[in-house]
């Protein structure tokens, strides 16, 4: 096995680490930062952008910049620019591919094992595309986890005394709350809730709509259909919101967001802290309810945990931060940074399955139920939520009509008793059972489920041990074909990189080079002079050509060249 990382896929930022000195270390990218968001933009003459980069051209390109996949991921939803359509997991895949080029620039070394976390509430679609995205980028994927249990174990609340701790984690595109129970170095979840559907970019858009409201007040101009104007919106409540977190006033300023009768209009308004919570309370209180359903689930009440852990950039909203004290009676912990500990958490299961961190136990569960369509149309669970994986679990089921030869099996997935209100996983028949009166056939279904959430469904006869499964991969909404092409694409993209890396070497030195031949001194030897101009004449042509091999070849001439005369 090569080195392990650890890698927080968020919907806003991601994150990566790796175990270096025998502690989880946050691997900074290439410009230097501790987190990248999770943008891509396409230029328009082909290039690719991704994290920082795509982040900072948005305003200007908002049609080619993609942000917030994370929240398509299991979707059949295509992303087009320029006439080609992207899937949900290509994207992912390209900001998995800047962290992995990141981690082997620091680490110094080839990486390709790596454990990803996913939402707790994640489906087996959503974790199966989290999965395809990181064999596209070219990552094995060890282990799919979720995130308030990787939190937890950055927090290090398996060295603590046993107690039970509830790990609230509110991101920028989803909302997860857990229960664990830590005794003796193992991590037991006991139950966990959430919505993939709420986290900071919604507080984004409330506070966005109500700046739009605003500047229709004060200049009777509707900025909703201005897609450069609504890009530097959204960025101003994003910073806003942000800043709200610590101050209890902030001042947005946008000079020149649209014009009226020829003349530059701006954007100029304050927002309070008590406005905010006012636009977002109802967002705060969205999260109310999984908390308590994962107290329920648990059977623990509020005197009962013994920590909360605070997980998620949005999580440090005083708002929010004052929710959790009113649910839970106790003081969050923040003693570590909430946008990092998801990805060091990933770092250290990545060193318990690499043998390199020892005394840990991690025992997660699903987060929603499992079965399989029956009469009536109605949901029959095999496996209930927040049941611990990995698991096997079989049923068995009979026919409802006489002298059937083959029945078919609707893998589902979700809470609601009605199979057409759930989330299908998959279909597939069982052929060449005995024919016989309806209730007499005995098939068994069976349900595994493996310790990265992952589905697979088996049926038999009982009689004439006639067998069929599947395995839930194609729930991802990827075909094989679209998967094969992805990875082609990547492959060549990443060759594209690296190329473009050593042109970009070679351009600079070339330049270099050229800078210091015109620089060559007049009292100089006027035959070796003259040799140098020679060679930077060559050079210059040979740049012209945009060949590298014959401009590397014309610079190592002109360097020799002016050995002669710097000497």
């Amino acid at each position: 096995m090569s080195r392990m990382i650890g890698i927080d896929l968020g919907t806003t930022n991601s994150c990566v680490a790796a175990m270096e000195g025998g502690a989880a270390t946050i691997i900074p990218n290439a410009e230097g930062k501790r987190t990248t968001p999770s943008v891509v933009a396409f230029t328009k003459d082909g290039k690719r952008l991704v994290g920082d980069a795509a982040k900072r051209q948005a305003v200007t390109n908002p049609e080619r910049t993609v942000s917030s996949v994370k929240r398509d991921m299991g979707t059949a939803r295509r992303v087009e620019i320029d006439g080609k359509r992207h899937t949900p997991q290509e994207i992912s895949a390209m900001i998995l591919q800047k962290l992995k080029l990141d981690a082997e620039a620091f680490l110094g070394e080839s990486v390709t094992d790596a454990v990803i976390t996913v939402p707790a509430y994640f489906s087996d679609a959503q974790r199966q595309a989290t999965k395809d995205a990181g064999q596209i980028a070219g990552l094995n994927v060890q282990r799919i986890i979720n995130e308030p249990t990787s939190a937890a174990l950055a927090y290090g609340v398996d060295k603590e005394q046993s107690q039970k701790v509830m790990v609230y984690d509110l991101g920028g595109g989803t909302f997860d709350v857990s229960i664990l129970d830590i005794s003796d170095g193992v991590i037991e979840v006991m139950a966990t809730a959430g919505n993939n559907r709420l986290g900071g970019d919604d507080f984004d858009r409330c506070v966005a709509d109500y700046l739009v409201s605003v500047f229709k007040a004060q200049h009777k101009i509707d900025l909703s259909k201005d897609a450069v104007a609504m890009q530097r919106v959204r960025e101003a409540a994003e910073a806003a919101k942000i800043e709200l977190s610590s101050a209890y006033e902030t001042a947005v300023n946008l000079p020149f967001l649209a014009s009226k009768k020829d003349m530059p209009v701006h954007l100029e308004t304050t927002l309070s802290r008590a406005k905010f919570e006012e636009l977002t309370g109802h967002l705060v209180r969205a999260t109310e309810g999984p908390v308590r359903q994962a107290m329920q689930d648990a059977g623990v009440s509020a005197s009962q945990l013994g920590k909360v852990l605070l997980v998620g950039g949005s999580s440090r909203m005083p708002a929010v931060q004052e929710l959790v004290r009113r649910l839970t009676g106790k003081e969050p912990f923040r003693g570590i940074n909430p946008d990092e500990c998801v990805a060091m958490g990933a770092c250290l299961q990545g060193g318990v399955l690499a043998g390199t961190v020892n005394g840990l136990l991690l025992l997660d569960v699903t987060p929603l139920s499992l079965g399989i369509e029956t009469v009536g149309g109605e949901f029959t669970r095999i496996i209930h939520r927040n049941t611990s994986i990995p698991i096997i679990k079989s049923q068995v089921f009979t026919t409802t009509a006489p002298f059937q030869s083959s029945v078919e099996i609707h893998v589902l997935q979700g809470e609601n008793p009605r199979a057409a209100l759930n989330k299908e996983l998959g279909r597939f028949r069982l052929n060449g059972i005995r024919r016989a009166m309806a209730g007499v056939p005995q098939i068994e279904v069976t349900f595994s489920l493996d310790a990265n959430g992952i589905v697979n469904v088996s049926a038999r006869d009982l009689d004439t041990g006639k067998a069929q499964d599947i395995t839930i991969t194609g729930s991802s909404n990827m075909t094989g074909e679209e998967m094969e092409r992805a990875m082609r694409d990547a492959a060549r993209y990443a060759a594209a990189e690296a190329r473009a890396g050593d042109d970009a070497a070679v351009r600079n030195r070339a330049e270099g080079l050229l800078n210091r031949a015109k620089r060559i001194p007049h009292k100089a030897d006027r035959e070796k002079r003259g040799e140098a101009m020679l060679a930077a004449d060559r050079l210059r042509e040979a740049i012209k050509s945009k060949n590298a091999p014959a401009i590397v070849m014309a610079c190592d001439e002109l360097e020799e060249s002016l050995k002669g005369v710097e000497e």
